[in-house]
């Protein structure tokens, strides 16, 4: 899936929690979801409206179902934004089931000055978190650790 595709459906809104911060993310397939979802976590993280798709980067996780799957996913991104301090302006996954997704990034290094940070993302969460195919497209609300 290209993030740059114009989606017939919304990508992500971000939701109101008293201790974290979530995001529901659609798409009319889960590879369109996964990449929604992650466009939405560096969102809440970093103004990545800059980023270049200057070098490629791996990604890929594992989990038992779609939820497992999606939070994996995300940490793997997380750990591109914090662990690797590498922002990215594009995905393509090239292989997703209920139990492994895979696929390419691509990015930059992070610049402060020309990504800004926003929040400090700790981490996933398992609270409320859920990934189901509704009315013929996949809805993840996800919420996170700041």
């Amino acid at each position: 899936m290209d993030s740059h595709q114009e989606p017939a459906v919304p990508r992500f809104e971000l939701l109101d929690h008293t201790a974290d911060i979530g995001f529901r993310a659609w798409g009319r397939t889960p590879a369109e979801l996964f990449v929604n979802a992650a466009l939405a976590l560096q969102s809440i993280a970093l103004d990545w409206s800059d980023a270049r798709p200057e070098l490629v980067y791996p990604i890929a996780a594992g989990g038992t179902d779609y939820e497992s799957l999606l939070v994996a996913w995300l940490n793997e991104v997380l750990y591109y934004l914090d662990g690797a301090r590498v922002v990215l302006a594009r995905f393509e996954i090239d292989h997703i089931d209920p139990e492994r997704v895979s696929g390419k990034a691509w990015g930059e290094p992070r610049d402060d000055q020309r990504h800004p940070p926003r929040l400090v993302v700790k981490g996933v969460t398992y609270h409320q978190l859920s990934v189901r195919e509704q009315e013929g497209q996949w809805v993840a609300q996800v919420f996170l650790d700041i």
